[in-house]
């Protein structure tokens, strides 16, 4: 059935649509507050309370945009204002990498190659969070969240230039963080073409 089929039947009560809107769009609305808020707890319950929201605000929604983009803003809102509330997110440790002992060296191996990458990406993490918030809800829904342009511009009300510029700005800021932590293995280089 076409989204614009299940919004209008949602509108008219039907429990059945709007399970299948929030099916399609939890996942892309829980990654954007974990990614955040570091918490997955926390992004659950930031999730259903965007969607309970959505719900309650469904006779308001007019199409104007498309649903999705009305839903991100509604998600984007919500979760600056939690942010706002806690006075920022804290450091929250992503979810241990067990400690397992292997024999086979090249298990191993691999177990410290996730290690590093997991140490890798809490760093870009850290650094994300530490860059202003208008450039970290930009680069948050660009590249971590793969968002367009056009779609970023709509969610956020900005022209599409200002997108552009901000976005270029915050991978700058990022690269420029990151630096002194990627060297050797090509680390900078790859950063540098994003």
């Amino acid at each position: 059935m076409e989204e614009k089929q299940l919004v209008r039947l949602a509108q008219n009560g039907s429990p059945t649509a709007f399970e299948e809107l929030v099916t399609k769009y939890q996942p892309k609305v829980f990654s954007m507050a974990l990614s955040f808020t570091r918490n997955r707890d926390v992004a659950d319950d930031l999730a259903q309370e965007i969607f309970l929201k959505a719900y309650l605000a469904l006779p308001r929604f007019h199409g104007k945009s498309e649903f999705g983009t009305w839903l991100y803003r509604i998600s984007m809102n919500h979760v600056k204002d939690y942010l706002r509330k806690k006075g920022r997110a804290k450091e929250v440790s992503l979810e241990d990498v067990p400690e397992v002992s292997f024999s086979d060296r090249e298990r191993t191996e691999k177990a410290e190659q996730e290690r590093e990458t997991e140490a890798r990406r809490t760093l870009v993490q850290r650094f994300v969070q530490s860059l202003p918030e208008k450039y970290r809800v930009i680069l948050t829904l660009r590249d971590i969240q793969g968002l367009a342009y056009d779609e970023i511009a709509r969610v956020l009300r900005l022209s599409p230039g200002t997108v552009d510029s901000r976005l270029h700005r915050a991978r700058r800021m990022l690269r420029v963080k990151l630096a002194p932590y990627l060297t050797g293995e090509g680390g900078a280089n790859e950063l540098s073409q994003g």
